[in-house]
């Protein structure tokens, strides 16, 4: 199962098939799922505080596996709460990203954060 064959659709329906054999649906509430993405993504943080980024470059395998595994774990959850709130990730992500193009345009922000500019948020 690879990125270029498997589909937001699999996924989805893996996410569903775990929780439905444990019968957690019933704790998948999106405050519960929004919290849960939160935590993971502090656990995946974790892993990156107060290192400098040749540090990051030599990450051990073991190290790296941790890492793989707690992104798993935030895309599962994001999963699970997309599932739970019935959004379809992908047209989410294609409006996000049309609307991301249109606030920062790359002939205005090739460069730059998109923070570093005060005058966009005027």
């Amino acid at each position: 199962m690879g990125d270029s064959t498997t589909t937001i659709q699999h996924l989805k329906d893996e996410v569903n098939q775990f929780a439905d054999e444990r019968d957690w649906e019933q704790f998948h509430t999106p405050k519960n799922l929004c919290m849960s993405i939160a935590i993971e993504a502090a656990e995946l943080m974790e892993h990156f505080q107060w290192t400098r980024a040749e540090e990051v470059d030599n990450f051990d395998d073991a190290k790296k596996l941790q890492v793989q595994e707690e992104l798993a774990d935030v895309v599962a959850y994001c999963i699970a709460f997309a599932n739970t709130m019935n959004i379809d990730i992908a047209d989410a992500f294609k409006h996000k990203m049309k609307r991301n193009r249109e606030k920062y345009p790359a002939e205005e922000f090739k460069g730059i954060y998109g923070h570093d500019d005060p005058a966009r948020d005027a």
